[in-house]
């Protein structure tokens, strides 16, 4: 793809109605990354002119979750701009002048028709949509007369303002992802542009606010390719055509057997997140987790998005949002859907719980530590533990689970695990070893393997044998990082103690 020839300007305009899908998540990365690679600027926008869905609440949510993720935008309606105002609730009063221009030049209509009259249409026919074959038995300024029309609008009777879409033309685009595509007019009904209340649908307000904000490019997801139609003949019969910024619709995030689209009740259903951060519905106070509460990291979240639709042909997987930024291209975003796998997005959580500074980790850590009644842990000893366990770790909750001995003594030990191959001469070995490891000069993992290792062979027993045993005596059961580096890291004292507990449990 070309470089843009004016400066990239690119928009995120969610509705405040609920959680944020991981998918909408996603549609804020693509913007993020094409604009960061192409030095333009990204902007939030808050399409809140539904006010019978707005949400309370939802809108901050929507500005925590990018926070979080990283992807901060340049304007916004907690952060300014230019442009401002953000919400379109704010700028309502810039509809209704180009609602009525569309109106003017024969493009659109007066619309008169009741709530309850066009129910008892959709009830006697239920496929029954408002458009060019329905419009001229409807009460509207198509069949009514010029003095009707201005005797209803001087009475104040509700109106909604509808485009007039063609009967048989064709419209058609470049799409940046899928390429030529076009339209059959006829096909589309007569969409509402500004209702009753004097606030615009969706389909005018983004036409409007995409010009006055100069949008160079629009990314959104496929679902929308439906009312392409409708958006481009307003792009064109408001005479800004040449303006019209550049769309690509992304591909949908599947279920993960690939049959329709991803949706919360999925995840509700596998039991796994679909929002990016928990919501809590204000209504109902029903609790949606998120994968922020999982215990996803920022960064492997921004990472596993990015990889589902796109990739950069070169098979690597890991990327930091820097280099996405570098290797980011609309070329390479597929056209078809990408199937959502869990077990793959816990395993990018994982590689970045690898790959990140232990210090990241200590302050989340020391909050599973106070969940689990330890407290007043020194934070350098507990940055050493995280280095040793950090690589069998998914999320940081399971820090507990795999480093508990590091601060108390085992509860309990497979004993069973030890036995069937346990001698009073491997029991010698243990108290032998624990005298040595006494007088042990310099206390290093080196140092006691060495020790350990030399003692086995004056001993004449196979030190692989003996391997199991100490795991157990210091950790309780088969599992842990290298048994050296435990018995460095817990000290001389608690090392020699935890081996007399256990030789007296064996």
């Amino acid at each position: 793809m070309t470089t843009p020839s004016k400066k990239v300007r690119v928009r995120f305009a969610p509705s405040p109605t609920g959680g944020l899908h991981l998918g909408g998540v996603r549609t804020v990365l693509f913007n993020y990354l094409f604009a960061r690679r192409h030095g333009g600027d990204f902007v939030l926008r808050i399409e809140d002119t539904d006010r019978t869905r707005y949400v309370e609440g939802a809108e901050q949510y929507i500005i925590d979750c990018l926070t979080w993720c990283g992807l901060n935008p340049d304007e916004g309606p907690h952060v300014g701009g230019p442009f401002a105002p953000y919400r379109q609730s704010e700028r309502k009063e810039n509809y209704r002048a180009y609602a009525e221009q569309l109106v003017n030049s024969g493009h659109a209509y007066y619309a008169f028709d009741t709530a309850e009259e066009l129910d008892q249409l959709r009830r006697a026919s239920p496929n029954f949509q408002y458009s060019q074959a329905t419009r001229y038995g409807l009460r509207n300024s198509l069949t009514l007369t010029g003095e009707e029309v201005q005797s209803l609008l001087q009475a104040g009777t509700p109106y909604v303002i509808r485009i007039r879409m063609p009967e048989d033309e064709t419209v058609s685009f470049e799409d940046m992802i899928r390429g030529f595509v076009s339209f059959e007019t006829g096909l589309s009904d007569d969409k509402v542009l500004l209702k009753a209340d004097g606030m615009p649908t969706y389909h005018l307000a983004v036409v409007v606010d995409d010009y006055l904000m100069k949008i160079t490019h629009a990314f959104r997801g496929e679902e929308w390719l439906p009312s392409a139609p409708v958006h481009l003949l307003l792009w064109e019969y408001l005479g800004w055509k040449a303006d019209m910024p550049q769309w690509a619709h992304l591909p949908l995030i599947l279920k993960p057997d690939g049959n329709g689209k991803l949706s919360k009740r999925d995840g509700d259903r596998l039991g796994f997140p679909v929002y990016a951060m928990n919501w809590t519905d204000p209504k109902t106070g029903d609790l949606t987790r998120g994968f922020r509460e999982l215990g996803f990291l920022p960064e492997a979240f921004v990472n596993m998005l990015a990889l589902l639709g796109w990739n950069d042909g070169t098979g690597q997987e890991i990327f930091t949002l820097e280099e996405l930024v570098q290797k980011f291209s609309i070329a390479r975003i597929s056209k078809s859907g990408a199937k959502f796998d869990f077990e793959k997005a816990k395993w990018f959580n994982h590689e970045w719980m690898k790959r990140l500074d232990v210090g990241r980790l200590t302050s989340d850590v020391l909050k599973v530590l106070d969940e689990n009644g330890v407290q007043g842990v020194d934070d350098a000893y507990v940055t050493k533990v995280i280095g040793l366990v950090r690589e069998r770790l998914t999320f940081v909750s399971d820090f507990w689970g795999q480093a508990s001995f590091f601060f108390g003594r085992p509860a309990s030990y497979d004993v069973n695990a030890v036995k069937p191959k346990w001698t009073a001469q491997k029991k010698a070995f243990f108290e032998l070893f624990s005298h040595s490891l006494a007088s042990l000069e310099s206390w290093h993992a080196v140092n006691i393997e060495l020790v350990f290792k030399s003692l086995a062979e004056t001993e004449a027993i196979k030190a692989g044998e003996l391997m199991l045993p100490f795991r157990i005596m210091l950790v309780g059961g088969k599992f842990g990082p290298h048994v050296f580096e435990i018995a460095e890291l817990l000290g001389r004292h608690e090392t020699t103690e935890r081996i007399r507990i256990a030789l007296a449990e064996f």
